[in-house]
């Protein structure tokens, strides 16, 4: 059996539980059951935090694995079946879940796995201009690797239709010299140029401000960091979708949860269900997006 200890921490006004493995901390807050960070013990942190992030209520924390729900991105962006579901004046870019303080429903050992659950009851009918009933569920599981899985399911009686992510940052020892593989031949939209669609050659490396959205993405990505000599394999599941961001130089000196030098040390790659990959739900049916995430020596 894996030993594990979970303590709460107050990071400013958000509460938030400390979890630790016999190889790993996560750090998660219960505002959008937003895991804040990763990392195995002795070795540089897998997920991303910030260190100019700002812990208040409302604002998701640029860090970790944000949950994007149910649109993803600027609201304009999204597939009119997306935009139909929501009927208020205000849509907030990535949805209405993040800053909302999700119910923890369980904390459990199974094996040498440790389960986290998550439920945000609000989606039941009570998020704000979005009349429906879907019971949102966030599953963390804790073991060699990290696995999140977010499900939907549709308790109403009519289809809902929406997209979403997991707004995964990882952590790099320097963004201009790491490189994503899996992604040769994959055909993308640029948004940076009028959302034009490209197709990649040969893996991508990055020398700019980048945000890509990779559509028919294969279900393995890696990310190859020659500097901390590792690989950090992300597995995704019921996700066709990979959007890749990186804010570089001008945008970060924009962002004010992020130091000017910040976009050195990260790089999104987010598990995601997007422009033609949206999920949509029959009455009475249920979708799962995971990704697992593991972290191996070069």
């Amino acid at each position: 059996m894996a030993n594990f200890q979970v303590n709460t921490e107050q990071h400013g006004e958000l509460n938030c539980w400390r979890i630790t493995s016999d190889h790993a901390e996560l750090l998660i807050a219960q505002q959008g059951a937003q895991v804040l960070s990763y990392q195995r013990l002795g070795e540089p942190p897998v997920l991303w935090l910030s260190d100019q992030a700002i812990f208040r209520q409302g604002k998701s924390v640029r860090a970790g694995a944000p949950i994007c729900w149910p649109w993803f991105g600027i609201f304009e962006r999204n597939p009119d079946a997306v935009k139909t579901m929501f009927h208020g004046e205000q849509a907030p870019a990535h949805g209405l879940v993040r800053g909302r303080d999700w119910q923890l429903l369980g904390v459990e050992e199974a094996g040498e796995t440790l389960r986290i659950e998550f439920s945000l009851p609000e989606t039941q009918g009570d998020l704000p201009g979005w009349p429906h009933e879907v019971e949102l569920k966030l599953l963390v599981e804790l073991a060699d690797t990290l696995k999140l899985t977010l499900t939907s399911y549709n308790l109403g009686n009519s289809d809902v239709t929406l997209s979403q992510a997991l707004h995964s940052y990882f952590a790099v020892s320097d963004v201009r010299q790491v490189q994503v593989e899996g992604v040769d031949g994959l055909a993308y939209i640029e948004t940076l140029a009028n959302w034009e669609q490209r197709k990649q050659q040969g893996s991508l490396g990055f020398a700019g401000e980048t945000d890509r959205i990779y559509l028919d993405a294969p279900e393995q990505l890696a990310i190859v960091d020659p500097r901390w000599s590792r690989r950090i394999t992300l597995k995704a599941g019921g996700s066709r979708t990979a959007v890749i961001w990186n804010p570089w130089t001008d945008r970060a000196r924009e962002l004010p949860d992020m130091a000017d030098d910040g976009w050195q040390r990260m790089l999104c790659i987010e598990t995601a269900n997007v422009l033609d990959d949206v999920v949509v739900l029959k009455p009475g049916a249920s979708h799962a997006m995971s990704v697992s995430i593991a972290s191996q020596a070069l």
